[in-house]
């Protein structure tokens, strides 16, 4: 399912240049990939594309948003092994996407890349000036992003960050080369989620397997204790990633929010869902094989979240990548 923004080709409105339409103002580099979004785009690359050098504040601690596809003809994704953190909304059609953060390391290159929702800003208002790049946005929400406390890398701005994976069919062939972003990962201080790491609590519920629904989509992990994660399967498929392992997280969290239509909607006339992030709410944390029952509480837009164990302390998460999927609270 194609998002407003989407022109059938993939090009979409990008950022502060938004009349001009990605596929058609940006030179991105059309690449052969037996393998997807994976490598550099090997021989089939028409040479250098110029962009602008990366950034220096990358050192200062903003890490890296990537909007990832997650429709079945846009896997399998690449680079989401490397993610410290994953996030995965519901959007139009009752459909999921995934928000990729990075910041211990980069991955040579990520996507499929998709566009931009209203929602994301408020998730990531919690760090500190993050690159987010995505493949564009719906008009009338390009002058929000602007103002977000965020830094838009769309095709616009970065053309020669991206390119076309020529094996893949718009639009879920657009991908990002990270480096052409960032001089190197900004480092784990970059990750101001609110997130705490340590030694499995006590308690729990021992559990195999656990699945979210959305109405279009669901998630399931199954607990793999020679990987000691959660193997993951997207629709009954497994997820696997085109340049690495299979996704394991050790910490899976179900965060219970609540999801209200916005005020922007998709061609077909789909309202894009709203995810409200700041708040509190119940939640649920997998790890170790055994399911925590949680609160979680973010006051506000520009701090964290906090997640709180049964006991009424901090609840600590496995060290390693944490997958983070927003269901709407009942």
């Amino acid at each position: 399912m194609t998002t407003t923004a989407d022109d059938g080709r993939g090009g979409e409105v990008g950022g502060r240049h938004g009349r001009r339409r990605a596929a058609g103002t940006a030179v991105v580099l059309v690449a052969a990939l037996a393998s997807g979004c994976g490598g550099h785009g090997g021989r089939h690359d028409r040479g250098p594309v110029p962009t602008r050098p990366p950034s220096p504040t990358a050192m200062g601690g903003s890490p890296l948003a990537v909007k990832i596809d997650n429709v079945p003809a846009a896997r399998p994704a690449t680079g989401l092994d490397a993610a410290d953190v994953v996030y995965a909304e519901q959007v139009e059609g009752g459909l999921s996407r995934l928000m990729a953060v990075y910041a211990r390391r980069l991955p040579s290159a990520v996507g499929p890349v998709r566009s931009a929702r209203e929602s994301d800003l408020e998730l990531l208002g919690q760090f500190d000036r993050p690159y987010l790049a995505f493949s564009g946005a719906q008009r009338k929400l390009l002058p929000l992003i602007e103002r977000a406390p965020v830094r838009p890398e769309s095709p616009d701005e970065a053309s020669g960050a991206y390119y076309r994976d020529s094996t893949r069919g718009a639009p879920h062939n657009l991908c990002l080369r990270p480096a052409r972003l960032l001089r190197s990962a900004p480092g784990e201080g970059a990750l101001t989620t609110g997130f705490r790491y340590g030694p499995a609590p006590s308690g729990g519920t021992p559990v195999a397997s656990r699945t979210v629904r959305y109405p279009a989509a669901r998630f399931t992990f199954t607990w793999s204790g020679a990987r000691h994660g959660w193997l993951i399967a997207m629709d009954g498929t497994p997820a696997v990633t085109t340049d690495g392992p299979r996704p394991a997280p050790p910490t899976v969290v179900v965060q219970y929010v609540r999801i209200r239509d916005s005020k922007y909607h998709d061609v077909l006339g789909n309202p894009t869902p709203y995810t409200e992030t700041v708040g509190s709410g119940r939640a649920e944390v997998l790890r170790d094989g055994r399911s925590f029952p949680a609160t979680w509480s973010r006051p506000a837009a520009n701090g964290g979240t906090a997640f709180t164990g049964a006991d009424g302390g901090p609840l600590d998460f496995a060290a390693g990548q944490v997958w983070v999927v927003f269901a709407r609270a009942a």
